[in-house]
């Protein structure tokens, strides 16, 4: 896990102890105020989402628990790896993509970060700058060219490239494979030439 990931996790984890836990003890005690629990539908929800709380807890503190926190700062190299930003070039479409590879609990997609266990992930992990990769998912197979690999706090600088969009591989394979089209066949006649009988 980075150390990022797990400061984020320790501040969720606080929240959840000295924020959230605090508040649904409170509306517990006011339901109970209203009388009657085997009818108090405040009173249910109230206990229902205590319950949830505490599992958010326990399975934060396991992780933490657990975690091995990896410096980024650290490593380097021109290999995909855990921790690694990626800059990739969608070769179907032209289209640039940068993320950074962390651990699942990290992974967020509006933030550009993809966890370790993704399939786009799993394909580039020991692949290096230049390769082409093939990213099976389950929507279909898409190729990327890797063009950066980073492993500072920020994606690693890659120079505006202008490429046109070419078809994937196993397009190309299908086109190569392709027969070439036959010619139509020219049909003989076969009209049967009548013959004249002579009159003696």
């Amino acid at each position: 896990m980075t150390p990022e990931g797990h400061a984020s996790l320790e501040g969720e984890l606080h929240r959840l102890k000295s924020v959230k836990r605090p508040e649904i003890i409170k509306a517990i005690e006011e339901a109970r105020s209203h009388g009657d629990l085997s009818e108090n539908a405040e009173y249910h929800a109230a206990k229902e989402a205590q319950g949830l709380n505490e599992r958010n807890i326990a399975e934060l503190e396991d992780k933490l628990s657990r975690a091995d926190i990896i410096d980024i700062d650290k490593l380097s190299g021109d290999k995909v790896a855990f921790g690694a930003w990626v800059c990739l070039l969608d070769e179907e479409d032209g289209t640039r993509r940068d993320f950074k590879i962390v651990d699942e609990a990290e992974a967020d997609a509006r933030q550009g970060r993809v966890s370790i266990n993704s399939p786009i992930a799993r394909s580039l992990i020991r692949r290096g700058v230049g390769d082409s990769v093939e990213v099976v998912t389950p929507g279909g197979s898409r190729f990327y060219e890797i063009l950066a690999v980073g492993y500072g706090a920020n994606p690693p600088e890659v120079p505006n490239i202008v490429r046109k969009p070419k078809p994937p591989a196993a397009k190309k394979k299908a086109a190569a494979k392709k027969p070439a089209p036959k010619k139509p066949a020219v049909k003989k006649s076969t009209a049967k030439k009548k013959t004249v009988a002579k009159k003696k």
